[in-house]
């Protein structure tokens, strides 16, 4: 059964734009993404929207419902009363390009400054073997589908953008730990890296960026506390300092 409900949606540009009202069909069983296809058929077809697989694996459709960062093919209207408005705006962390349209290219520069997996020295392509057990661990970060609501609703990129080039975000902290747990990469300094380079340092652990995650990956717990304190056990532990120089200290020997 279909019932008429409300919706406010932001139209723009770069230049500046505003919410503007909308009364729209909403039929049983659909989500937001369906209410906009709605309205670029109806009444407004030059809405700019970003959309792909509206399966909740491509990350494209990443938007603010009622001021939550959300996907909208994941958000049914159910999930909404009949006679609430439902406002829909773009990512508040990224420049507007048009409408629901924003630049996310901060995320893309962050990902080519982030050290790809280095595969062990002497072992051909091909070759490479790893039990399921050493990388369960590292797994659960390769859900990601750079839908980017973590960095969005981080609050260090969000509110301070002084802190942008000095900050990766959630979304390659993940990367690094992920590489960093992985039992073939032989790169060893991806902690220090996440320190260094990545600004780890900056994150309060607000457990925010876990809170949207559409893929329930526990982004602060598994991977952001460990990188912290391995990254604090490598600078500070006594007997893992000691035991990093004998180690060097054997190899220069070998």
């Amino acid at each position: 059964m279909a019932t008429k409900r409300q919706f406010r949606v932001w139209r723009g540009d770069d230049t500046g734009g505003q919410l503007e009202d909308f009364e729209i069909e909403v039929k049983e069983g659909e989500v937001v993404l369906d209410i906009i296809h709605r309205l670029q058929a109806t009444e407004a077809p030059d809405l700019a929207c970003r959309w792909n697989c509206k399966a909740g694996k491509c990350g494209s459709c990443s938007m603010e419902i009622n001021g939550l960062p959300r996907l909208g093919c994941m958000t049914r209207m159910s999930t909404f009363t009949e006679e609430e408005t439902v406002t829909i705006t773009p990512l508040r962390t990224f420049p507007v390009i048009r409408d629901l349209v924003t630049d996310v290219s901060f995320n893309y520069e962050k990902a080519r400054e982030t050290p790809a997996f280095a595969p062990p020295v002497g072992v051909a392509p091909g070759d490479y073997r790893m039990q399921q057990i050493d990388v369960e661990r590292s797994q659960e970060f390769r859900k990601c589908i750079e839908c980017f609501l973590c960095q969005n609703t981080c609050h260090v990129v969000r509110d301070h953008e002084d802190n942008k080039e000095a900050f990766s975000g959630p979304r390659y902290f993940i990367r690094a730990a992920e590489l960093d747990m992985h039992p073939l990469d032989a790169r060893t300094d991806r902690k220090d890296y996440a320190v260094e380079e990545q600004g780890l340092g900056m994150c309060n652990i607000t457990k925010c960026c876990t809170e949207v995650c559409p893929e329930h990956i526990k982004i602060t717990d598994n991977a952001i506390i460990p990188m912290k304190e391995r990254a604090v056990d490598r600078k500070y532990d006594p007997l893992v300092w000691l035991g990093s120089k004998i180690f060097r200290r054997s190899e220069a020997n070998s």
